[in-house]
């Protein structure tokens, strides 16, 4: 693997301990997966931030670090919100810990935006290298905006946060974006919301593995597009998908199916995945809510109130531009939460089943948090929670 001479001059310790330790880190990758070299990063998602997945281990490794962010750089969600955690009902032992290791990480320059969602944040283009590290946000980026990156893990990322680099292997080489499968979607139903995409994505993750797939059937907006990655994302291993005529690389792939294995999936096999049993509260936000979600949530809790524990998730910077929103989405009972999520946040593990509306948190609630899960449409996640004002 090539290095230049200020990479040497890291990875043999002439900048500190600690820049030479994540050199290391990111040298040893690009051996593993055969880089020839190492790509400059325009930003980087650090996942391994919740005191839930990483515990006292990772909190002792974090403080030992000594070096700051040389690219912009943000936080995947923690296990609360940082400014209500204690209105969320978490345990002020665990709300300690926690934030101690946000600490650690705002001492190492990363950006206290604790989001699966940084394209939200900051401005991504066709083409851009990176390192983000949640495996939605990393689907997004490559399929949705046509950015560069492969699924660093939190180390990683947090690596090349600092170094401002990474290896140039996978999903960086334009060779390696090529579809490997094709899945073709019939009767996609006409209006289908973000979560009958994610009920999609949970079904083609398991179809597709690790290989890249290619959609046609399908005339998803960004909304659908986010939740079909981010569940595919988690019941498969899928880093980038490619819609005929939507996604941005349709300029670069002539999407000729010819070769590929060929999988239909039926609107009904679909539709099969959301059932109306009750649940105990309902989750929204994972992925974390864009502007336009938190709108359609405040159009469908306006007059109602919640007889359910209904907890929305976005970025806290989502979250002030659309206060007007969030406002009215309180109103109702409803509870807009940043930094956390269903998924890393021990606040949910009370419940025995939750309803979510998104095929990640599908997959994940059951695993993380203890719980099952029933997957409904944004509309019958509301339904199910409130009853109109009287």
């Amino acid at each position: 693997m090539h290095l230049t001479a200020k990479e040497e001059s890291i990875l043999n310790g002439e900048q500190g301990e600690t820049k030479q330790q994540l050199m290391e880190i990111l040298v040893g990758i690009g051996k593993v997966f055969g880089a020839d070299e190492m790509v400059p990063v325009r930003s980087a998602q650090v996942s391994g931030a919740s005191y839930k997945t990483i515990g006292e281990w990772g909190l002792k490794w974090l403080s030992s670090l000594d070096a700051h962010a040389t690219v912009p750089a943000v936080l995947n969600p923690v296990g609360m919100d940082r400014i209500r955690w204690e209105e969320m009902g978490i345990d002020p032992g665990f709300a300690k810990k926690q934030l101690e290791v946000i600490s650690a990480y705002e001492c190492l320059g990363i950006r206290l935006e604790c989001t699966c969602t940084p394209y939200y944040l900051n401005i991504t283009e066709y083409g851009d290298h990176l390192a983000w590290s949640e495996s939605s946000a990393v689907s997004y980026a490559n399929s949705v905006i046509g950015a560069r990156t492969n699924r660093e893990g939190g180390p990683s990322a947090l690596a090349a946060a600092i170094i401002g680099k990474t290896p140039k292997y996978g999903l960086h080489l334009v060779e390696n974006r090529k579809p490997a499968i094709h899945i073709h979607v019939e009767d996609e139903p006409k209006g289908a919301d973000a979560s009958w995409y994610g009920a999609l994505g949970y079904l083609a993750g398991k179809i597709s593995g690790n290989r890249i797939p290619l959609f046609s059937g399908i005339r998803p907006g960004r909304d659908q597009l986010k939740n079909l990655g981010a569940a595919m994302a988690a019941t498969g291993a899928v880093a980038l998908y490619h819609v005929q005529g939507i996604t941005s690389e349709a300029r670069v792939f002539s999407y000729n199916t010819e070769g590929l294995e060929s999988i239909v999936i039926e609107a009904d096999e679909v539709e099969s995945l959301f059932i109306g049993e009750q649940v105990d509260a309902i989750a929204i936000g994972c992925p974390h809510c864009s502007p336009d979600e938190l709108m359609n949530l405040a159009s469908l809790l306006d007059g109602c109130t919640v007889t359910k524990p209904v907890y929305i998730f976005a970025a806290r910077d989502v979250i002030k531009r659309e206060n007007e929103h969030v406002r009215k989405i309180e109103r109702s009972g409803a509870r807009v939460y940043a930094d956390t999520c269903m998924v890393v946040s021990p606040a949910l593990e009370r419940y025995d089943r939750i309803m979510v509306n998104s095929g990640k948190a599908l997959s994940y609630v059951p695993t993380m948090c203890g719980a099952g899960a029933v997957i409904g449409s944004t509309k019958a996640c509301i339904q199910m929670a409130c009853t109109p004002d009287i």
